[in-house]
Parts: structure tokens; C-alpha cells; sequence
């Protein structure tokens, strides 16, 4: 009896599974809200340089606020108040229209600046004047929180397949919750920085232990239906968050507003099972006896357990007895594993740099960044839909190769929604693609393995869109590019729709556990 033969007899979507897909799709939202946190406390509102210091001899006092930018800021070409010079002194001849400024000597800020807080009331660029030459650490801090994101995938794709998924779940709530409300509250940017990456680097584990366990937990036939809601919790956030955003314009009240709702995942963790195919692949067939029979008395399926004993669950996933334990380094041993590897990770680059390269260039789109933010999180719902059909109609290859084949048609800024809306697609195909992929004895390293090639794709997402200064178009058709080429890649992965989970890398490799133990000892 092979372990999906077990689950369809104690119903593999009954209750029990529809429990913890609710749990991990609720617990997940803080994550994606983070994920775009920086859209929002980032942004560098218009600005000057300060000149309230020029007014202590009260020589303004009969001048509007108007005249006095006038002579004392030069204008830009746009007709804007410059953001980083002033006039070395006040110039009250340029309040005659015929005077010209050029010959003025001008100089950097010298008491700091004024912003406009028409639209945020705060941001990371106001509070430490991240501004002019200090411009680029806005944005850095995006580019930090996915490096932690990065080093955290992989980092919790090691634990989790060491200590159990259920446990490294609960250590992510908790530590990326307290990161999180701990960033909000910096007294420099040195520590912000510090906390988004600790932050970032602990929170991903909920991502992807979640992941997992929807998948280990349901049948074959309902995989498609777990993968499309489980993703939809994605689409539910990025909705939500600019909501949030919109009515909280501080960027610290911002940070605790989603980072709080963190607290709902930790007390429901309480309900989450391990992952009944870790315990048996790791000889607990015990505690793997006892989740399943939890899981059938609320499914209603008592009966079928109860005439299965602990000892003979050891026999449904057959594993290498002499206590051996997996690593990353077990994704490259063999030839199939190897190409599995460099397939996924190639195919997860792409995907997450693309998406996320068309999700932060929101100022683009011509809208209100609140409204395109909705929008862009809104197209996703019909998207991520579409796959339960697509998966149903063409299996998991054809889907993935053709979203990533249109993505890249479709990554210009023009029609960039509907761009947005065929990376939802891939992306919501590729995480439920590669569980499936990889074996349950180094399923939690692929995946983390991935997830860091992916945070790897969208740190560099940010420095592609700075190809722009370069030529207007050439971001444009660097994604165009990636997702082009992935679509090829992705076509050379093998099908899984309809089979059983891999339960062992001898199941990927078609081989004898004998011989592999001995390509192990060659290599």
C-alpha cells in the first residue's frame, strides 16, 4: 500500500485537510504583506531643502510660500522646486519675471529638507532623509529583507526536513513576528536595516513548511485544488495590504499592522499536524500512527485506521534503515536529481524575478500606486483560477512552460497586468509543481532550495529596473527575456499529474537503494 492509498481511504480532502489549509492560508498573511512592505515605506515623497533657517532676520515675512521657494531653491526643468540645492543666499531679484537664475551659485542643502506629506505621512526617506546622495538606501532595504528571505529558505529548508515541519513553523511565527514589530520601532536606519533582514530570514519559514504540508496532507486528485487556494492566500494579501496602506500612511504603524496579525497563526498552531510522511520517512511511525488516526476520527474514517498498526506504516514508505540523513548536497548526488535541481531552480529564478520585477515598478502604470497595487494583486484572482483548469486540462508542464511563455510576451509596462496576471499563474504552478517533483525525504531542502534561488531572482529584480537610466525599455526586455527562456526549461521537466508523491530519491532515480548506496561511496 503506498501512503496516497492510506490518505484516499481516510479521505484525502475531508475535514481534518480543509483545517490545515485554512490555518497555513490565514497564517501566511503577513508574509506576503511583507513581501511588499517596501512598495509603501520606501517611497521618496517630493522634496526640497529646508529653508526655514533663512527666515531668523524675518526678511520673508511679507513673501508667500511660493515666492520664497523662488528665491531661494532653483527650479528644475520640469518647473519643480529643486530637490537637493538651494542659493547659496536669497535671490529676491528672480521675483521679477524677467530675471533669470542661471548664473546664481547655487549649493547642497544645508539644514536638511521639506517634504510633502500630502500623500504619507512618513516614510523611511523622511524619518532619516534618505534623500539626494543618500538616495539609494530607500531602496536598499528591499533589496536586504529578500537577501534575508534568500538565506532564511534555505536555512528553514534544512531545519524543517531535520526537525519536522511543525516545529520550524511555529519558530518562524514567532521570530519573523518579533522582528517584524521590533524594525517598527528603530532609532536608526543601521538597525532597520539589521531587523528587515532578520526579519525577512525568519518569516519565510512559514512559506514554505506550510506549503508542504498542504500537499503531504491531501490526495492525488485533490493536489490541484490545495495548490490554487494555497496560492490564492498570496492574492488575499496583496489585495488587502495597500487597504491597509491607504488608511495607515506611517511607515511604523504600517510595519505593526501586518506584522501583528502574525499572533492569529501562532495560537492556531496548535491545530497544525506534522506531516505524517516526515514522521514515517524518519522512523516515528508512532507519532505518525497517532496524526492519522487524528485524522481520520475527524474525517470520519476511524474505522480504517484502527486496522493499521504502528509498526506496519514503516512498510509504506520504504526508506534506507541505516538512519541516514539528508541534505542539500543529496540534490546534486545523482544524474535525475541533479537535472531536477537545476530545472527548478532556473524555472523559480525566473518566475519570482519577473513577477516581482513587473509588482515594484507599480509607479509606472500611469496610477495611484494604492489603486495599481489592488489591481495588480486583483488580476491574480481569474489567474490562479484558471490553473485548477489548466492543470486539470494540460498537466503541470505544458501550464508552466506556456504562463512563463506569455509572461515574457506580456512584461511590458503597456499591457503589464495582464503580465502580472500569467506570472500569478506560474507562480501559483510552480510551487505546487516542485513538492511534487521532489521526494518526501529531501522535499523540504528542494523546496528551500528553490525559495532561495527564488528571493535570490527578486533581490535582483530592483537592480534591473535601474537598467531603465540606461535605455527606457531595456528592463522591459531583460524580463521579457527571462521568462522567454525559462518557458524552454520549464518544458524539460517531467510530468506529474496523476502520480503518486515520491516518497525517496531511488524513487526519482529509478534505481536500486544497493546501487545507490554505492554511487554515494564512489562519488
Amino acid at each position: 500500500m503506498k501512503f496516497e492509498d492510506l490518505l484516499s481511504e481516510i479521505n484525502g480532502f475531508g475535514r481534518f485537510q480543509k483545517m490545515v489549509l485554512c490555518i497555513n492560508f490565514f497564517g501566511r498573511f503577513s508574509l506576503a504583506c511583507h513581501f511588499l512592505l517596501g512598495n509603501f515605506i520606501a517611497v521618496i515623497p517630493s522634496h526640497h531643502c529646508s529653508i526655514s533657517s533663512l527666515d531668523v532676520d524675518e526678511i520673508f515675512e511679507n513673501l508667500t510660500q511660493e515666492e520664497r521657494l523662488t528665491v531661494s531653491i532653483p527650479v528644475q526643468d520640469d518647473g519643480t522646486p529643486a530637490s537637493c540645492h538651494m542659493f547659496s543666499y536669497p535671490q529676491f531679484h528672480l521675483l521679477s519675471n524677467f530675471s533669470s537664475p542661471s548664473e546664481v551659485a547655487v549649493v547642497q542643502c544645508q539644514n536638511g529638507w521639506e517634504y510633502d506629506n500630502s500623500t504619507f505621512i512618513s516614510t523611511l526617506a523622511t524619518q532619516w532623509d534618505l534623500v539626494c546622495d543618500k538616495r539609494a538606501l530607500s531602496r536598499l532595504t528591499t533589496t536586504i529583507f529578500f537577501i534575508g528571505v534568500m538565506f532564511g529558505a534555505a536555512a528553514f529548508g534544512s531545519l524543517s526536513a531535520m526537525f519536522g515541519r511543525k516545529p520550524m513553523l511555529l519558530v518562524s511565527h514567532m521570530l519573523g513576528m518579533g522582528f517584524g514589530l521590533c524594525s517598527a520601532f528603530s532609532s536608526s536606519f543601521i538597525m532597520f536595516a539589521v531587523l528587515r533582514f532578520f526579519t525577512g530570514f525568519t518569516i519565510t519559514g512559514s512559506v514554505i513548511i506550510s506549503t508542504i504540508l498542504n500537499v503531504e496532507w491531501v490526495s492525488i486528485k485533490h493536489r490541484k485544488l490545495v495548490g490554487v487556494i494555497d496560492s490564492l492566500s498570496w492574492t488575499f494579501a496583496f489585495m488587502s495590504f495597500p487597504l491597509v496602506a491607504y488608511f495607515i500612511r506611517d511607515w511604523r504603524w504600517l510595519t505593526v499592522a501586518i506584522s501583528l496579525p502574525t499572533v492569529t497563526a501562532i495560537i492556531t498552531w496548535w491545530w497544525v499536524p506534522e506531516s505524517a510522511r516526515w514522521l514515517i520517512a524518519n522512523g516515528r511511525v508512532d507519532k505518525a500512527h497517532y496524526y492519522l488516526h487524528k485524522c481520520a476520527v475527524m474525517n470520519r474514517k476511524k474505522e480504517v485506521v484502527v486496522s493499521i498498526k504502528p509498526e506496519n506504516l514503516a512498510k509504506i514508505i520504504v526508506i534506507d534503515r541505516g538512519n541516514r540523513k539528508y541534505s542539500y548536497l543529496d540534490l546534486v548526488r545523482t544524474p535525475k536529481m541533479r537535472k531536477l535541481a537545476l530545472l527548478t531552480g532556473i524555472t523559480w529564478f525566473a518566475v519570482a524575478t519577473v513577477a516581482y520585477g513587473i509588482s515594484f515598478n507599480i509607479s509606472s502604470f500611469g496610477l495611484n500606486r494604492y489603486l495599481t497595487q489592488f489591481v495588480y494583486g486583483a488580476i491574480e484572482i481569474p489567474a490562479k483560477l484558471s490553473i485548477y483548469y489548466l492543470l486539470d486540462k494540460f498537466g503541470r508542464r505544458i501550464t508552466q512552460a506556456g504562463s512563463l511563455l506569455f509572461v515574457g510576451i506580456m512584461a511590458r509596462t503597456v499591457i503589464a497586468v495582464l503580465g502580472k496576471g500569467c506570472s500569478a499563474t506560474s507562480f501559483g504552478t510552480v510551487i505546487l509543481y516542485s513538492s511534487e517533483l521532489y521526494p518526501t525525504v529531501v522535499r523540504q531542502n528542494g523546496m528551500g532550495y528553490n525559495s532561495f534561488v527564488a528571493r535570490l531572482g527578486v533581490s535582483v529584480a530592483p537592480l534591473i529596473l535601474l537598467s531603465d537610466d540606461v535605455w527606457n525599455h531595456f528592463s522591459q526586455v531583460i524580463l521579457s527575456s527571462l521568462g522567454l527562456s525559462a518557458a524552454f526549461v520549464a518544458y524539460l521537466l517531467p510530468e506529474t499529474r496523476g502520480r503518486c508523491l515520491p516518497e525517496t530519491i531511488e524513487d526519482v532515480e529509478g534505481i536500486s537503494l544497493q546501487v545507490q548506496d554505492l554511487r554515494i561511496k564512489m562519488s
